[in-house]
């Protein structure tokens, strides 16, 4: 195990950071050397490869993951007077997406269990302006599509999907990425995997597909079937609606194809780390994770909650944390709380269990470069400030 004493320097741990091996390297080196840095063989590559481990027929590559939830709503056809309900806790891109289209975000509670959008939230909020329910797979526990769905159609309302956390996630035997209209990814560096930025966007619908190309490429086309006149030679090119220049360059492709090769082998190893994790914390006044039995959870994130009297001592632990080396995180503070959308008139007033979980919640380090003893270091600090003895012995074996 490590060495945890006061008196040994230990190098910072931060809770999430690239994992890069030799063929990550060659591949972009490869790129370099080539003819093609932008818009090729590598980005095709990389879309098609994708959408076959989501199980979605197409993928679409953006410069970054909240460029690829801007694209989808674009490629919804949300504008000024609609409304999309989502949860409070994300990260603050995911609602910025939709107020980039002019589009409204109303907020709803999440499910304290899953810490996804509560389906039982959502039916209150809807009104006649509602077109879209825009769900987040937060710390890579999918939400509950099966309800979500139902409730999409039950409503005729398009489930969105911001996945940024699940790459490889399940829900029931389905990939995340074939489960939603449309499915956003992030590959920004500590995501579980990179692509040093980039996003990806999913869908099994062709006109999505085809919107979401001509979004990320200033709503441009050469496509002869697409095109609205005939074209007088090979030059020829439309633009048909105000798009943006959201592409992904061949070095970022070629390194997200590398990295795919990797995303369950990466998972697993995240997974291992997570059940350790778990053995070793569940002694203690906490609230830990626990995956919903539907799904396989993709464990971007290992979250836990303080409880009791030490909730109000969360700041003092994060750090503490931080003094012992370890990069632990708040993910997130709920994008109501931020001052932009208090002048808005946005207010936590209604989403208690949003407000409880950002009260009590710290993120502890979890990527496939660090194993278990740095896990164990970890939860021996945490046990140190909450003033409670070593487990005696091992895990479990059964926990690695």
């Amino acid at each position: 195990m490590t060495d945890s004493s006061p008196d040994r320097k230990r190098a910072f741990v931060p809770y999430s950071r690239p994992c890069l091996d030799a063929d990550d390297l060659r591949a972009v080196a490869d790129v370099l050397t080539s003819t093609t840095i932008s818009q090729g063989e590598q980005l095709k590559a990389f879309e098609d490869a994708f959408a076959k481990h989501a199980g979605a027929a197409f993928a679409t590559a953006f410069s970054s993951g909240t460029a690829a939830v801007h694209a989808m709503c674009h490629a919804a056809g949300l504008g000024p007077g609609d409304e999309v309900i989502l949860p409070a806790l994300t990260f603050a891109g995911t609602a910025n997406a939709v107020r980039y289209v002019g589009a409204t975000p109303v907020f709803a509670d999440i499910d304290p269990s899953t810490n996804c959008i509560s389906p039982d939230m959502i039916e209150p909020l809807v009104t006649d302006a509602t077109r879209a329910v825009l769900s987040v797979d937060f710390a890579g526990q999918p939400a509950n599509y099966d309800r979500l769905r139902n409730i999409a159609a039950q409503r005729g309302l398009l489930l969105l999907a911001d996945a940024a956390h699940a790459a490889g996630a399940r829900w029931r035997d389905r990939t995340v990425g074939s489960l939603a209209d449309m499915t956003a990814f992030s590959f920004n560096p500590v995501k579980n995997i990179t692509a040093a930025e980039g996003g990806m966007v999913t869908t099994n619908d062709p006109t999505f597909a085809s919107h979401l190309r001509l979004f990320g490429s200033h709503g441009m086309t050469r496509d002869p079937k697409l095109l609205e006149s005939s074209p007088p030679a090979g030059w020829y090119y439309e633009q048909q609606f105000l798009g943006y220049n959201y592409k992904l360059s061949e070095l970022h492709a070629a390194l997200g194809l590398s990295q795919l090769r990797k995303l369950d082998a990466y998972n697993e190893h995240r997974a291992r780390l997570a059940r350790y994790y778990t053995e070793e914390l569940s002694d203690l006044p906490l609230i830990l994770p626990r995956p919903d039995a539907d799904s396989l959870h993709s464990w971007h994130l290992y979250v836990i909650r303080l409880t009791g009297t030490d909730v109000s001592r969360r700041d003092e632990l994060f750090e503490h944390l931080r003094s012992e080396g370890f990069g632990v995180q708040l993910h997130y503070i709920p994008v109501p709380m931020h001052p932009d959308y208090r002048r808005m008139g946005y207010t936590t007033a209604s989403l208690p269990e949003t407000v409880e979980y950002f009260e009590s919640a710290i993120s502890l380090p979890l990527n496939p470069s660090i194993d278990e003893d740095t896990c164990a270091a970890v939860a021996a600090s945490v046990r140190s400030f909450l003033g409670i003895e070593p487990r005696n012995g091992n895990p479990s074996t059964d926990a690695k």
